[in-house]
């Protein structure tokens, strides 16, 4: 059992929740709670940390605890004492497992291989939470995947992943070093590109998506750049009341890709 700050495993740990550039460096990202254990897929799973608490009730006889019970059984794991957990986690009521995985390795064609792909492009988000949410919408409207621009935050950061609730796992995704570039390949494929723009005339309700697609969604206070926004196929736009301008990063995404399913899904 873990019991001290000094152990390295515990100075790790603090190192990779932290340290951006410390989890690229080894590859890693870290999940916490007994949801985000139960969905983390065994092969990426690296290392495993439960609190001293969580590990006793579960070896309690107690149908709630079945299905935690039998993963943790199939493999290795630390305790830790609950008091160095709490300094290795970074939410401020821990469930007592910290899971650390091994980062998947996406490539464009990964988004883009399925026979109609709807794909959201995100330049220069700064919200980790926002960024979270549109991975757990995307999954829930079927979105292909996401590409990021070099600017966008962390999708690593503890935030993002909370906020992802295990979409983390399933939604495919990328960086792009070129934001410009990748958008020319996506028309190269066949995929017509939409800007969401203040600029627009046209409201998104009133086109087709069916075929293959791909939104471009900006920074929360800036939007998308003038360079981005001109390579799109077409600006669209929200209908806005009242003196509101725009809408909040993830919410007009979850806008725009849940129209698109809803066309697809009718026969």
């Amino acid at each position: 059992m873990i019991t001290s700050t000094s152990n390295p495993k515990v100075k790790q740990l603090q190192l990779w929740q932290n340290k951006s550039k410390e989890r690229k460096k080894d590859g890693v990202y870290i999940v916490e709670g007994i949801k985000m254990f139960l969905e983390a897929p065994a092969d990426m799973i690296k290392e495993v940390y439960i609190s001293q608490e969580i590990l006793q009730n579960v070896q309690k006889e107690s149908e709630s605890n079945i299905f935690l019970k039998e993963k943790i059984q199939l493999i290795e794991f630390e305790t830790i004492t609950d008091d160095i957990f709490k300094k290795v986690s970074d939410t401020q009521t821990p469930q007592g497992i910290l899971t650390v995985m091994k980062r998947p390795k996406y490539t464009l064609d990964d988004i883009t291989a399925s026979e109609n792909p709807l794909v959201v492009v995100l330049e220069n988000l700064q919200d980790p939470g926002n960024l979270g949410t549109i991975l757990r919408t995307g999954e829930g409207a079927g979105i292909s995947g996401v590409i990021m621009s070099e600017g966008t935050v962390d999708i690593y950061n503890p935030k993002t992943i909370r906020a992802t609730m295990g979409s983390i796992y399933r939604v495919p995704f990328i960086y792009t070093s070129d934001l410009g570039e990748t958008l020319q390949e996506l028309k190269k494929k066949g995929i017509r590109t939409y800007a969401a723009h203040l600029k627009g005339e046209t409201y998104y309700d009133s086109l087709s998506f069916k075929e293959p697609t791909a939104f471009l969604i900006g920074n929360e206070g800036n939007g998308l750049t003038d360079k981005t926004a001109s390579l799109a196929d077409s600006y669209i736009k929200i209908p806005m009341e009242g003196q509101v301008e725009s809408l909040n990063a993830a919410v007009a995404t979850s806008l725009l890709i849940y129209e698109t399913h809803r066309q697809r899904s009718q026969k």
